[in-house]
């Protein structure tokens, strides 16, 4: 029965670096393909039209994102599950080893866009951020019952904001009076914190970023993905990884070039050491002027492409 692939609408989410990403996976007829940030199904609908034959399988953590599949392909299965867990489900599937995956991080524009899911400052919402709706842990959770300590750590580590301290102290004297419990009181805090002036669009951005990370364990998840990547790709098979943000971008970047999430390549006795990925493009892959104009969140969009070597 042949197979009519079925792009959703761009409403939901405009896949980035279409077809750079498409092509670094090199994709071989019959192949196994994986793409563990479905989304919008943009980048799955590509690979599917690209490939004869073979196999896809798509994981997404979000219920918003089955609900608007309108993929209608034997060949995908679309799993409920996060990266982190790629190579259980994987096996469980009977698709290992595979030929090439797929990996478009960060925040899907549905995701942005749905006000009620709390992850842009733009809208006023309860303080959610969470990618899997049925955890426990919230953006709520994060900014009430993390101790001046642990704030630190996230607004540091992953929103490199200046003056942490001071917007942490600002956060514990507001929650004091009461819990903080919309993205409208924290966007406040972050003014009353640093003036009107410089709490700009970057500088909320940066805020949210932070809490939408530890909310959603994103950088120790990316790390567990990229490590379990290594042992599910065939030799010669291929990793394309799209970034938006120097955090995550600066983890991919030592992955393929030493295998680990740190840069540090592992040296035999003989002080001998070779990555077990072979970067594709040693320059990184950014966006066109072209699709920057048709998508403004594509422009802050990296992509790196690498190819497992052999043992």
């Amino acid at each position: 029965m042949e197979n009519f692939p079925i792009v959703m609408s761009e409403s939901y989410h405009i896949a980035v670096l279409l077809d750079e990403s498409v092509e670094g996976l090199n994709i071989q007829n019959g192949g196994t393909y994986v793409d563990v940030t479905f989304g919008g199904g943009g980048h799955s609908a590509k690979i599917l039209e690209e490939l004869e034959g073979g196999r896809l399988i798509a994981f997404d953590q979000d219920q918003d994102a089955h609900d608007a599949c309108k993929i209608n392909d034997s060949r995908l299965s679309l799993l409920k599950q996060n990266f982190r867990f790629l190579k259980n489900n994987l096996r469980a599937e009977k698709a290992l080893p595979v030929d090439g995956i797929l990996a478009d991080l960060g925040v899907s524009s549905h995701q942005f866009d749905e006000g009620p899911r709390g992850f842009s400052f733009r809208s006023t919402a309860e303080l959610d951020m969470r990618m899997n709706q049925l955890q426990d842990k919230s953006a709520e959770t994060v900014i009430n019952d993390y101790s001046e300590e642990e704030l630190l750590r996230v607004f540091k580590s992953y929103g490199e904001i200046p003056g942490a301290r001071r917007l942490v102290r600002f956060v514990i004297e507001k929650r004091n009076k009461g819990r903080i419990s919309t993205t409208f009181e924290l966007s406040e805090i972050v003014e009353r914190a640093f003036g009107k002036h410089k709490a700009n669009q970057k500088l909320l951005a940066q805020v949210f970023q932070a809490i939408r990370i530890e909310v959603n364990d994103e950088m120790k998840a990316l790390e567990e993905f990229l490590g379990q990547a290594i042992e599910v790709l065939k030799e010669g098979g291929r990793l394309s990884v799209i970034s938006y943000h120097s955090l995550e971008d600066r983890l991919v970047k030592n992955f393929i070039r030493a295998g680990r999430p740190d840069g540090q390549l592992e040296k035999d006795a003989f002080g001998r050491g070779q990555s077990p990925m072979k970067a594709i493009n040693k320059k990184v892959i950014v966006p066109g002027e072209n699709e920057i104009k048709a998508n403004s969140r594509a422009r802050s969009a990296k992509l790196r492409i690498a190819e497992k070597v052999a043992a």
